[in-house]
């Protein structure tokens, strides 16, 4: 059976994960441009550097006639690339377009400099050893199952 204590420790971490991510959200001006899911698939194709429309649909778990929209969406603001299969005609291959690159990568800076400063700003240098000593437990979170 469950302790109590371990549910609140689930409990706690979940809120404070989803405030974070929530300010993080707050500290981008560039990612206002896009939404989360178009946000995501640029973040995918850096990833992967090339991928087929159905495999990202996989990947974000929406329809194929969903990520058809989010890419037309991405492709009429020049964040994306399509390039037809040479294996398969009746294929297109997305990329991360220069644009769309340079967009994730400003997007990125910009939450990177103000959590930077905010880790500066409240964080004792024991804490922040505390939080380098996290990134491993939680990044196990993250690969679970």
């Amino acid at each position: 059976m469950t302790d109590q204590k371990d549910i609140q420790l689930a409990a706690d971490l979940r809120t404070v994960v989803t405030r974070l991510i929530k300010v993080l959200r707050k500290h981008s001006v560039t990612a206002d441009k896009l939404s989360l899911t178009e946000r995501s698939t640029i973040a995918l194709l850096d990833q992967h550097q090339e991928l087929l429309p159905n495999e990202l649909a996989a990947m974000e778990k929406i329809t194929t006639q969903s990520m058809s929209q989010i890419l037309a969406n991405l492709q009429q603001r020049g964040l994306i690339k399509r390039r037809i299969s040479e294996t398969d005609k009746r294929k297109a291959i997305i990329s991360l377009s220069d644009l769309g690159r340079d967009m994730l990568y400003q997007v990125r800076n910009e939450r990177n400099a103000w959590l930077n400063d905010a880790i500066a700003a409240t964080c004792t240098p024991e804490e922040q050893e505390l939080i380098k000593k996290a990134i491993g437990p939680l990044t196990k979170i993250v690969d679970f199952e």
